[in-house]
């Protein structure tokens, strides 16, 4: 897919591996759709970068695990457009528990992290199939994690969660084809703001060793991931329903 002048929505993409995408598919021609739930200081300075790079921007608040709230995002969308080419499904949650202590969870926690990382890209993929179908050549991007691949990260209901749209990306690859591809990412450890502010003085150690055992002596950064991402919408045209983990070579120590 020649990504100039397409129309591409990034759930979840005021920072890190969303603002990285819809920087870089900006940076391609392609017009975005930059969302964000609360961080709109941060949303608004995303979005004057991508205008820098001579596209249009729509910046919408929504949260994903609202479903009239998915519908509307797609509504502005189409009002403003009249297409939608690509969905990457970002918006993400977790609580950091150690998976020893069970008691750091309760049913609230899993119904909430399940309502933003499975529920939403659901609501999101359904308030889109009619546009994406009409497209005739649209890509979904599904970010999962490692997490949901072997049951580590930070607590288990993320674990669950992301397995679940492991899950979820298969069906939907099943039903969606000919016109719309679904596929995954599956990030290790990822640097950057996120992951430092919940893991505190523990976050460069743990970088650190990863860097210092995976193959290739790297961890992901969220530019990294978003080139991944990109990779699927742009390319890929006879792959569907897969996910590839990007971790380098982690994985296999």
């Amino acid at each position: 897919m020649n990504l100039k002048d397409k129309v591409i929505m990034v759930t979840g993409s005021s920072s890190g591996v969303g603002a990285a995408t819809v920087r870089l598919l900006a940076s391609m021609g392609s017009h975005v759709v930059i969302n964000y739930a609360r961080s709109e200081e941060a949303v608004l300075k995303v979005a004057e970068e991508c205008r820098a790079l001579d596209v249009d921007v729509l910046v919408c608040q929504a949260d994903v695990a609202d479903d009239d709230a998915c519908k509307n995002l797609v509504a502005q969308t189409l009002d403003k457009w009249g297409r939608i080419d690509g969905l990457v499904n970002n918006a993400g949650t977790t609580k950091f528990v150690s998976h020893n202590q069970l008691d750091g969870l309760d049913k609230d926690d899993f119904f909430h992290i399940y309502g933003v990382n499975v529920v939403g890209p659901y609501q999101m993929v359904r308030a889109t199939e009619s546009a994406l179908r009409a497209s005739g050549d649209a890509s979904i991007v599904n970010v999962a994690s490692i997490a949901g691949v072997r049951g580590v990260g930070s607590s288990i209901a993320y674990a669950a969660s992301k397995g679940a749209l492991l899950t979820l990306t298969q069906s939907l690859a099943r039903i969606l084809g000919p016109e719309i591809r679904v596929n995954a990412v599956c990030p290790g450890f990822i640097t950057g703001e996120w992951l430092a502010q919940d893991m505190g003085e523990n976050y460069e150690k743990v970088k650190s060793a990863l860097e210092e055992r995976a193959p290739l002596q790297v961890t992901c950064t969220p530019e990294s991931v978003a080139e991944s991402i990109v990779g699927f919408i742009e390319g890929h045209s006879i792959i569907t329903g897969q996910q590839i983990i990007l971790d380098g070579g982690m994985h296999l120590v």
